[in-house]
């Protein structure tokens, strides 16, 4: 074996950037999902904008207990995310589990960790889209089954929308939710929106319905707002990015709603 070289310490410090990328944008997602981190890379990540992605532990069947469960792990999730670093937003992507364990206890929760960072949920991102498109008769659409579907239609209907179809397709497993095909989600979304609808809202962060947004809008001739989507909007705009992609629907063409 030949001797090996000296190795050399360069005698300057390399000047440093403040940042390795502009704008930083946090993801907690649970340990199951196949679905939110491929949407943030496609809809959010940029040369300008960078998705730290961190996992918490969650066990099917979806149910408001299962999905009550994983707010303890809501703080620990956040501060492994660029740990002592600041964050533009932080996405919490659980659209079920926000609605029954509430924004506001999840801010708390991830604030713990972050504190001041603006905590979008999707729940909460996709009111802020629905108001951006100022309708207030909307469907929805879950794969859910009844019992975790009811909240989610209590939570709209406290914010003032008046929910004119409300369809579940009675699934318990976020996994096989993710292989629900975006073409299925088209033809759903049209058997799914009533007919005095303005808008439909297309739950949970599991289904691919970033991939069938614009195809559900020309189907049922309304605009979409599904979580995912919502999310990302919601993320973008905080960012301070403004680029339309009508890739992913109508919504990504708009400012940020309340």
């Amino acid at each position: 074996m030949k001797p090996l070289p000296e190795i050399k310490v360069y005698p300057r410090r390399p000047s440093l950037d403040k940042r390795p990328l502009d704008k930083r944008v946090g993801l907690i997602i649970l340990a199951t999902d196949h679905t939110s981190e491929p949407d943030f890379r496609r809809i959010v990540a940029s040369e300008r904008i960078g998705v730290y992605v961190a996992r918490i532990p969650y066990a099917n069947p979806t149910t408001p207990e299962n999905l009550r469960k994983m707010q303890p792990s809501l703080t620990a999730g956040a501060a492994l995310i660029l740990p002592d670093e600041k964050l533009d937003a932080i996405c919490y992507s659980c659209t079920s589990a926000s609605v029954v364990i509430g924004d506001a206890e999840i801010e708390t929760a991830v604030q713990a960790a972050k504190p001041g960072v603006p905590v979008v949920t999707p729940p909460m991102a996709s009111v802020r889209g629905l108001n951006a498109f100022g309708v207030r008769r909307i469907s929805i659409l879950t794969p859910y089954t009844v019992e975790t579907s009811r909240p989610m239609a209590a939570y709209f209907a406290a914010r003032g929308f008046e929910i004119a179809g409300f369809t579940c397709l009675g699934l318990e497993d976020d996994r096989e939710m993710a292989r629900i095909p975006p073409t299925a989600l088209v033809d759903l979304a049209r058997q799914a929106t009533h007919p005095q609808a303005d808008a439909l809202f297309v739950s949970c962060t599991a289904l691919r319905g970033a991939l069938a947004v614009t195809g559900m809008e020309q189907a049922i001739g309304r605009p979409v707002v599904t979580s995912n989507q919502a999310t990302a909007w919601n993320c973008l705009r905080l960012c301070g990015d403004e680029t339309p992609h009508p890739e992913f629907g109508r919504l990504l063409t708009l400012p940020l709603g309340r």
